[in-house]
């Protein structure tokens, strides 16, 4: 695939601009770690790579080949060479390890640029993913795959491939050689070895694999089991069950612990270990035999090399027993990653979909919906129309479907039957980025990210210090924010923790504000607000809603009543819609909840509202 295309084969909410790995994705584990290897310039990384390993490999070999010329020149009584001979082992002694101070510094840098390009992939992809995959997802697992699984790739670069392609050449060249150099005899201990090697190596790699895909998933089932506890830490210490939730994590850890026991066992039993010693020894008896037989090019200095040469094997042979534990991790994890990047989202960001200015008339025909993976219906048979610049507030008991109905509007979710239609136009035929772009969602329980206060207000849409101040004393949140020493400056926390309820609830009312949204929803957005600071809360969303469409989720009557429509739902259905004196006077439901709210007997409720 092109640099610089998009990827359609999947729905995706984003789309990065340049991705080239898209395609290879859905091919499998290995095409794309080469597809990764291969990238770019990497290609060139791995072409210098290649010829430094064979070259260092053959340079190895040639300097065993000349220390048994030059001992048995020595022996010989011919030594008016034996300092040329010196030389050129000095400068094989000192090239050999510059090429491989070369090749270390590629292969570390190839590894790098592949866990860095992997790990922008896949956390871009994630972005790309609807919310009801997130919904589905364990925090802990994910952070594993991004973390864990990633730096995986990290390491099968650096060291393992690279060892790997070196434990080939030290296998193959040192063979060569022999086969070069030596009576073709002498092959018979190398070849042996190799084919023997081969076959057990194959075998290891086998019983490796399930292993390595275990112990990457009980990590990343540790982890969600870590993050979901910490998360909720003060639930866990206010009901006294830190023993229950230690025991959990234990039994996951056991099992973490015990898929590396079994891999400690397979590589325990690794048998080339024992092969290079027979190899070896029967190598070095086999050379004495020929000596001993009078074969010419047999002398003492010619075994002695040939056993170094031998001895070059042991290499690959020690190498191999956790490079391949490596490569099998490795690929365990890219398939991990592959398991989420290959998942597709249910909502399509719709590059060439409509991108005007909304108005912000809203309708919802006949809509039915029920979250991914389940059957059950949230919301049946939703019907209802909303004029541009109009205020909607949405009431009912809990569960009645009120924030999923809102949910719909901005398509984090895609409704099961019916349509929402936007100025008359069905919100997936909107681009994606520009429907959110225009609709701010502010809920109770409000997410702050852990950096400042003034980013926090302008993410979503840059503002300048004075714009930033301006929404948040229409917000009520400029006085507590200047008492902070840094002021707009000030680090919140994560999640905010280093402000009250109500504090955060403002800042996302003045990060609103500033985003000048067409749609707003606010999702029982005061609730830890006081009444004083709510009040002036209010005569500020007064002013600023004019002119945008609003749906407000709450039980506040002093919110509700000057709504231009209200919504009664009642186990997913909108059991009665109208204005607040329509609705008291005709909606049983509607009236229950002012009862119960301030403890009025009905009929005192209709006396009140002049209702007879």
């Amino acid at each position: 695939m092109a640099t610089g295309t998009r990827v359609q084969n999947h729905k995706m909410e984003f789309t990065a601009k340049e991705d080239p790995f898209g395609d290879i994705r859905s091919k499998g584990a290995k095409r794309w770690i080469i597809a990764h290897i291969f990238h770019g310039t990497n290609k060139f990384f791995v072409l210098i790579i290649f010829f430094g390993t064979i070259l260092t490999s053959i340079l190895n070999s040639a300097l065993m080949v000349i220390i048994g010329v030059a001992i048995d020149e020595f022996m010989a009584g011919m030594g008016d060479r034996l300092f040329q001979y010196v030389v050129v082992i000095f400068i094989i002694g000192v090239g050999s390890p510059f090429l491989n101070l070369v090749n270390n510094l590629l292969r570390e840098t190839l590894a790098q640029r592949m866990e860095r390009d992997t790990r922008q992939e896949f956390y871009t992809n994630l972005l790309g993913k609807s919310q009801s995959f997130h919904d589905q997802q364990k925090i802990g697992d994910i952070m594993a795959r991004t973390t864990n699984d990633v730096r995986m790739l990290n390491f099968l670069i650096s060291p393992a491939l690279s060892l790997i392609f070196e434990s080939f050449s030290a296998l193959v060249i040192p063979i060569l050689f022999i086969f070069l150099f030596y009576p073709t005899e002498l092959l018979l201990a190398p070849l042996v070895f190799t084919v023997l090697f081969v076959i057990t190596l194959r075998s290891y790699i086998r019983k490796l694999g399930p292993v390595a895909a275990r112990l990457r998933g009980e990590f990343g089932q540790m982890n969600a089991i870590l993050n979901e506890t910490l998360s909720g830490i003060e639930v866990v210490k206010g009901s006294s069950n830190e023993e229950y939730e230690s025991k959990k994590y234990l039994k996951n850890a056991q099992l973490f612990r015990n898929a590396f026991v079994e891999q400690g066992y397979i590589m325990a039993r690794y048998l080339p270990l024992l092969l290079i010693a027979f190899a070896v020894t029967f190598g070095l008896g086999h050379a004495i035999f020929l000596n001993l037989q009078g074969v010419p090019s047999m002398e003492i200095g010619q075994i002695i090399a040939y056993v170094g040469l031998l001895g070059n094997l042991r290499f690959p042979t020690f190498i191999s027993i956790w490079v391949f534990s490596i490569v099998r991790l490795a690929i365990s994890g890219s398939e991990r990653l592959l398991e989420v990047m290959n998942t597709e989202s249910d909502i399509d960001e719709n590059i060439q979909g409509r991108t005007a200015e909304i108005v912000g008339g809203i309708s919802f025909r006949n809509v039915t919906f029920s979250y991914p993976g389940s059957s059950q219906p949230v919301l049946h048979n939703i019907g209802f129309e909303v004029q541009p610049g109009q205020t909607v507030a949405i009431v009912g008991t809990t569960g009645a479907g009120k924030t999923t109905l809102t949910k719909l509007i901005s398509r984090l979710y895609d409704v099961i039957e019916g349509q929402v239609l936007i100025d008359g136009v069905d919100v997936k035929d909107y681009h994606l980025e520009s429907l959110r772009s225009q609709i701010s969602y502010i809920e109770q329980d409000v997410f702050l990210f852990s950096s400042s206060v003034f980013e926090n207000i302008s993410f979503g849409k840059t503002g300048s210090i004075d714009q930033v101040i301006k929404v948040a004393k229409e917000a009520q949140a400029h006085d507590f924010i200047s008492k902070f020493p840094k002021g707009y400056y000030t680090e919140v926390g994560e999640r905010g923790v280093q402000l009250s309820g109500g504090e955060r609830q403002r800042v996302a009312i003045a990060r609103a504000f500033l985003a000048d949204p067409k749609i707003l929803i606010l999702d029982d957005s005061t609730s830890a607000i006081d009444s004083e600071t709510e009040d002036k809360i209010q005569y500020a969303i007064s002013n600023i809603l004019k002119g945008r469409t609003t749906f407000l989720i709450t039980h506040r009557l002093s919110q509700i009543r000057w709504a231009d429509l209200i919504l009664v739902m009642k186990r997913g259905t909108i059991i009665a819609q109208g204005t607040h004196e329509e609705l008291i006077k005709t909606s049983e439901e509607y009236r229950k909840i002012f009862v119960k709210r301030f403890d009025l007997r009905e009929e005192q409720l209709l006396k009140e509202m002049g209702v007879t």
